[in-house]
């Protein structure tokens, strides 16, 4: 018999002072966004102080902290009550990739060289669309908002898929961009001048030059020569912030939580995202299977409900309606045993990780009391019959 794996503490992981960020990844559709904001709502309850940063556009972290909206800024979050009679504090913000770019750029450039660069056509368009620097601008921007000493607690909920461990590869992508050799002979212009420059431009001209004047066009390459010059006092410190934020990821203090539904295309995705991350030497909490389908009379087999149903089949009307009702209940039992039998399967390949499950509820979550009842789920409290709990769906 297989043994069963051992659960995943929430409460104690992020309630923990030595914990300061803790990542959320997983495929789309499962619950994600939700959970980290019910994370986020559990541990400022129990008196920390908390960001929590979504590189997800979607809106529903927002409408589900009562805010009419996410940007760049911390927003604080209203209504947030103490616990344990230590009073914590919420903020959430959205990634904007763009405008942390632009305040890179001001912050490490003077006003001069910032106008320069933030008007240039091709740093726009890199600053807004080019591939991978959503990933890279996260890392900067987990990178501020761990080096204040503002928050306790810095929960990341990051985009769907497998995209969402980009952001891990994003520092050694920008250090072989930074390092490669048509940036190299991009920054000869800005370096060289005189006698020399044209001497380089000259010997490389057929070689590279030509080659990307082809390719791009004159006005695009002169645009990235200009873009390139103008940020290359910048390339150190981008490449240097970068490795520090990765490095942070790796810290006893950072944990990652995969999120998954009882599903086989999210379970198969929850797998890649453990072995990626341990793989990497990730600090990998454990899993958390959200949406789990549990009955509140679970003694009452399938079989015994479906043969109940059918010896009162032939009943009058209320003996019609509750044959309905354990027909319900058959179905539902069903539904359960097979989720069981796809959750094992999965902790029977990775046996060593920790897990925990939040159940189906039937409503939507959409406030902060959802909040609480799915962060009481998640952490071992369940919410009393009575209660309709909100299901984490974002």
């Amino acid at each position: 018999m297989a043994a069963t794996p051992s659960r995943l503490d929430v409460d104690r992981l992020i309630s923990d002072p030595a914990t300061r960020i803790v990542v959320c990844c997983g495929s789309g559709g499962v619950g994600k966004t939700t959970l980290a904001a019910a994370l986020g709502v559990r541990a400022a309850e129990n008196g920390r102080r908390v960001v929590t940063l979504t590189i997800d556009p979607a809106k529903r972290l927002a409408q589900s902290l009562g805010l009419t909206e996410l940007d760049n800024t911390p927003r604080k979050v209203q209504g947030i009550k103490s616990s344990n009679g230590t009073a914590g504090e919420l903020h959430a913000m959205m990634l904007d990739m763009k405008r942390t770019f632009d305040e890179i750029v001001e912050a490490h450039a003077s006003p001069a060289k910032a106008a320069q660069i933030l008007a240039n056509p091709f740093y726009q368009s890199l600053s807004s669309s080019f591939a991978g620097t959503q990933e890279y601008m996260a890392m900067e921007k987990l990178g501020q908002l761990r080096k204040s000493d503002r928050w306790d607690l810095i929960v990341v909920d990051t985009p769907p898929a497998r995209s969402a461990l980009d952001f891990l590869d994003a520092p050694g992508r920008l250090a072989r961009f930074l390092d490669g050799r048509f940036i190299r002979m991009l920054l000869v212009p800005a370096k060289a001048g005189g006698r020399g420059y044209l001497k380089v431009m000259q010997a490389g001209r057929g070689v590279v030059t030509g080659a990307m004047t082809k390719l791009l066009g004159t006005q695009l390459l002169s645009e990235v020569q200009t873009f390139v010059a103008a940020m290359d006092t910048m390339f150190g410190g981008l490449r240097e912030r970068a490795d520090a934020t990765a490095k942070l990821l790796r810290t006893p203090g950072t944990a990652f939580v995969v999120v998954a539904a009882p599903e086989p295309d999210a379970l198969r995705e929850a797998t890649y995202f453990v072995e990626r991350l341990v793989e990497d030497d990730m600090p990998l909490a454990g899993v958390v299977v959200n949406r789990v389908h549990r009955s509140p009379v679970p003694d009452l087999s399938a079989g015994k409900a479906t043969s109940a149903a059918e010896a009162l089949a032939e009943g009058g009307p209320d003996a019609s309606l509750a044959a309905g009702v354990l027909r319900t209940h058959a179905q539902r039992m069903q539904l359960q045993a097979s989720e069981e039998k796809k959750i094992a399967g999965f902790s029977l390949a990775l046996p060593s990780v920790h897990m925990a499950s939040v159940p189906a509820f039937a409503e939507d979550v959409h406030d902060l009391a959802g909040l609480r009842r799915l962060a009481d789920a998640l952490c071992g409290a369940q919410p009393a019959a009575s209660e309709p709990a909100g299901s984490a769906s974002g």
